[in-house]
């Protein structure tokens, strides 16, 4: 009996533990008339990172978004602080994985421009990317635009950091694009 209670109260502070992040991030249900579909938190050897959001218009999964490339918005709130530069080199190694080096090549010439406007990490600091066929993708940083590009193949991959397969974790793009 004091095992059995002993585990309830160890996976009950757990499951209380993790949600602690997303509390602190505190995503509306609701941005630019797109719907919060998911929410999660991106933990990397037992260290939160970060908190992040999905949003896609109503009546559209996750993955129909992905697949179509319909509006959407990824939305991350920064737990801890991070270097500009680990960001960069972990959407580098992650971007050379994903893509064929020519197909990279190509995109390096949005990539670079959108890097210029990165800064290090603050906890707190909240970074968004928007897309819509109509506005492209958007960077915003701490929800001031810092950037925008309307190549919607540049925006499929680098949105794929955290929504395509051998992205930045599975695990986390498979919470993501869970069918609420």
């Amino acid at each position: 009996m004091r095992l059995t209670f002993t585990l309830l109260l160890l996976l009950l502070s757990n499951a209380l533990w993790a949600s602690e992040p997303l509390q602190q991030a505190a995503f509306p249900s609701e941005r630019e008339q797109l719907q919060l579909k998911s929410q999660t938190v991106l933990t990397y050897l037992w260290v939160d990172l970060y908190a992040v959001a999905f949003y896609t218009d109503a009546g559209v999964s996750p993955r129909d978004a992905v697949s179509q490339m319909r509006d959407q918005r990824l939305e991350l709130y920064y737990l801890r602080a991070i270097d500009r530069s680990d960001v960069i080199k972990a959407a580098w190694t992650t971007l050379e994985r994903q893509q064929p080096a020519d197909r990279l090549q190509a995109l390096r010439a949005a990539i670079e421009p959108m890097e210029a406007n990165f800064k290090d990490i603050q906890p707190g600091d909240r970074y968004a990317l928007n897309y819509s066929a109509e506005g492209g993708l958007v960077l915003e940083l701490n929800g001031k635009q810092v950037y925008r590009n309307h190549n919607a193949e540049f925006a499929r991959a680098y949105l794929g950091l955290w929504l395509a397969q051998d992205g930045l974790s599975e695990e986390l793009r498979e919470r993501l694009l869970a069918t609420p």
